[in-house]
C-alpha cells in the first residue's frame, strides 16, 4: 500500500505572552493511500494542531511532513479541509459554493460546462442536488455540512482532512451523515484523516485510530487498527465482538491510562 503522508519527528511550539508552549512533540505517523485515520484524545491534546500541520495551515517548529512525495510547505489543492463550521459563503447558493472550489482547482484547464458537471455530480453524491439553488440560510445544519463535504470531494484532493465535521449536529443527523460519509468513501476510495471526540464514530469510520496523549507536549500514545470488514453497518456492529473490543481499547486509553497520567 502506497504511503501518501509521512510525518517525521514533528513538533509544534507556540510563542505566547506567558512564554513558549509545546503543543506537540515527536509525532511520527504514516498515512496510506485509501486509508481512513481518526485522531482522538482529550481536549488540548493537539489533534486539530496536527490536522492543521497536514493541511499546511501551520508549519512545524521541528521535523517535517511529506504529502505525495512533496514537502508540505503550505495549503494546496491536494489537501481539502472540512471544518466543524461548514464555512459556506451565505450569499452564494449551495451549487455556487461547490462550484467556487471546483473552479479554483480545475478552472485553468476545463471549460465551464465541465466545471458545472463536476459540481452537479458532487451534490448528487451527497444527495443535495435538490437544494442546489438554495442559499445556506435556507437549509438545515446537516444539509450545510453535506454541501461542505461535496465541495471538498469535488476538488478531488489526495487527502480529505476533517476537523470534527459532525460535532455541532444533533445525534440523529450526525448518525445519518456518518452513514452518508461511509457511502461516499466507498465510492471514491478517499484517503481521510478525521479529528473526533466520539469513540463510536472513530471505530465506525476508521481503519486506524490514533490516540493522543494529554497535552502539553502531546504525542501519539497508541495506534489501534480497526479490522472490521467494509462496508460497515452501524446496527450490525452494535453487538459485534470486534467493534466492542476496539471501542473498549479506546475508552481504556482515554479514561484510565491518560486520566491517571494527568492526575
Amino acid at each position: 500500500m502506497k504511503t501518501l503522508v509521512q510525518i517525521e519527528n514533528v513538533g509544534m511550539r507556540f510563542e505566547t505572552r506567558k512564554g513558549s508552549f509545546d503543543a506537540l512533540r515527536d509525532i511520527n505517523l504514516q498515512i496510506n493511500e485509501g486509508e481512513v485515520v481518526s485522531l482522538i484524545g482529550h481536549s488540548g491534546c493537539g489533534k486539530s494542531t496536527l490536522l492543521n500541520l497536514i493541511a499546511g495551515l501551520t508549519l512545524p517548529t521541528a521535523g517535517g511532513l511529506i504529502c505525495n512525495g512533496r514537502e508540505i510547505s503550505g495549503p494546496g489543492p491536494d489537501r481539502a479541509v472540512v471544518f466543524q463550521n461548514h464555512s459556506l459563503l451565505p450569499w452564494l447558493s449551495c451549487f455556487e459554493n461547490v462550484y467556487l472550489g471546483v473552479e479554483r482547482v480545475f478552472g485553468a484547464r476545463e471549460n465551464k460546462a465541465r466545471l458545472r458537471e463536476r459540481t452537479q455530480a458532487a451534490l448528487e453524491m451527497v444527495h443535495m442536488a435538490h437544494a442546489a439553488n438554495k442559499l445556506p440560510g435556507e437549509v438545515s445544519g446537516g444539509m450545510k455540512q453535506r454541501v461542505g463535504i461535496a465541495r471538498a470531494f469535488a476538488m478531488e484532493p489526495k487527502i480529505l482532512l476533517m476537523d470534527e465535521p459532525f460535532g455541532a449536529l444533533d445525534a440523529l443527523t450526525r448518525a445519518a451523515l456518518q452513514d452518508e460519509l461511509i457511502g461516499v468513501m466507498e465510492k471514491t476510495g478517499a484517503t481521510v484523516v478525521m479529528v473526533t471526540h466520539d469513540v463510536d464514530e472513530a471505530v465506525l469510520l476508521s481503519d486506524r485510530v490514533v490516540m493522543m496523549t494529554n497535552g502539553p507536549a502531546a504525542t501519539i500514545g497508541e495506534i489501534l487498527p480497526v479490522p472490521l470488514a467494509k462496508p460497515r453497518n452501524r446496527l450490525a456492529l452494535a453487538s459485534d465482538a470486534e467493534f466492542i473490543r476496539c471501542r473498549t481499547a479506546i475508552l481504556e486509553f482515554l479514561y484510565q491510562k491518560q486520566i491517571r497520567k494527568a492526575a
